[in-house]
């Protein structure tokens, strides 16, 4: 294990944290708005980890630091804001935006990351690297910080492109189960996600959805690529 993999790591480990519980904060937020304030009660509404960590510690703590590892050494994990069922089974609308609030935030924190890349481009810190991977998309002119930032940067767009359309497949347990029904009537709605609870899918669609995500983040890496670097790849 030599120092520039603990590097890495400790980089990928702060933009999870970042990524998971910007993700998880969004969806207390969305929720209290609309009216349930279980997952502020818990102090989810809010950018402090130490919730988040406290609510799903193996999630955000354990799993993450095995995945990363674990070759090809990506970090991956876990974490949750609690809601109210009845809740959402009232307000069916509601709960859809509450769980589009999850990847929307993802999606931000991949624009703030292409921004940040842009702006170390215009200012002769990063340039477009010659082959693109999960930690570098962007390259640094110079050792040293700019390093470090071009990794921190390259891992936060693409973590955060993989979270939010991972999370958008609409199957169950993740957002988009829950956040598709915004086009459906509010009746339609109840009874879409009363049956997918009665059907006990969570597991399997977790597994199809791993399955599926799989065979098809190579084509969204690069359309994403394509869009933060028009023309290059």
């Amino acid at each position: 294990m030599n120092p520039q993999f603990v590097v890495i790591g400790i980089i990928w480990y702060i933009v999870f944290l970042l990524s998971t519980v910007c993700h998880e904060g969004a969806h207390a937020l969305v929720a209290r708005f609309g009216g349930d304030l279980t997952a502020f009660h818990g102090g989810q509404v809010s950018l402090n980890p130490l919730p988040h960590i406290q609510r799903e510690p193996f999630g955000t703590v354990v799993v993450p630091w095995i995945t990363y590892l674990i070759p090809p050494h990506w970090m991956l994990g876990w974490a949750s804001a609690p809601y109210d069922p009845a809740w959402a089974d009232r307000h069916p609308h509601r709960a859809a935006w509450m769980a589009l609030a999850g990847p929307v935030a993802n999606f931000t924190l991949a624009g703030l990351a292409a921004l940040g890349i842009h702006l170390g481009i215009l200012f002769g810190y990063f340039h477009i690297p010659y082959e693109a991977s999960f930690t570098r998309v962007t390259a640094a002119a110079t050792p040293g910080n700019a390093e470090f930032a071009a990794t921190f940067l390259s891992i936060l767009f693409v973590l955060n492109i993989l979270l939010g359309t991972f999370n958008l497949l609409p199957v169950p347990p993740l957002d988009g189960h829950t956040g598709i029904t915004a086009l459906m009537s509010e009746d339609t709605a109840r009874r879409f996600l009363s049956w997918s609870r009665n059907m006990g899918l969570g597991f399997a669609g977790l597994l199809l959805a791993w399955v599926l995500y799989d065979r098809v983040f190579d084509y969204i890496f690069r359309f994403s690529l394509s869009l933060l670097y028009p023309g290059a790849f």
